[in-house]
């Protein structure tokens, strides 16, 4: 704990940098004006983990926090597939995961938009399609209709990939 604490005194604080600001305050009008025409006003997005790491969640709960405030912006997350005008997939399907995301896919009505969010989801990054407990890919397993990059994504290249799914 000392030693910790030595390296916080010797080293400083060195904030984060937020030069995507401006970037993003042009994709936040263009999601706003999106979902207002489109969803009425309110898209309702249900996540699930297919299998990852939980790194790409820790950046979807960042897109929601207090500086990206992804609510704001009338997109709000549900607890049932019911609800859901969209779903982001994370991490590569595991073979225990296969049905459950098929299921999960199928209770949505239509129409039906997928966000496979990170590197594992589009080609299973680090877990490799020769694993045992993989099935595959999320495109493997249902229609993706955008794949955002990462290992993880930033919370303003989620925010993009979703806008990018509801633009026409």
């Amino acid at each position: 704990m000392l030693g910790i604490l030595r390296t916080i005194f010797r080293t400083g604080c060195k904030p984060e940098q937020l030069a995507e600001s401006n970037q993003l305050e042009a994709s936040d009008q263009r999601l706003e004006a999106a979902i207002r025409k489109r969803f009425n006003g309110s898209l309702a997005i249900r996540q699930v983990d297919a299998g990852s790491c939980n790194g790409c969640e820790l950046e979807i709960h960042a897109s929601n926090n207090c500086y990206y405030d992804l609510e704001r912006f009338g997109c709000h997350f549900v607890a049932s597939p019911r609800h859901a005008d969209m779903l982001l997939v994370t991490g590569p399907v595991t073979r225990n995961m296969a049905t459950a995301l098929q299921m999960t896919f199928d209770a949505m009505p239509a129409p039906k938009l997928v966000v496979a969010v990170g590197d594992c989801a589009a080609n299973c990054g680090v877990f490799g399609k020769d694993n045992y407990a993989i099935a595959g890919t999320v495109s493997d397993i249902i229609p993706v209709d955008i794949t955002v990059h990462g290992c993880p994504p930033t919370p303003t290249d989620i925010i993009r990939g979703i806008l990018k799914a509801i633009e026409p």
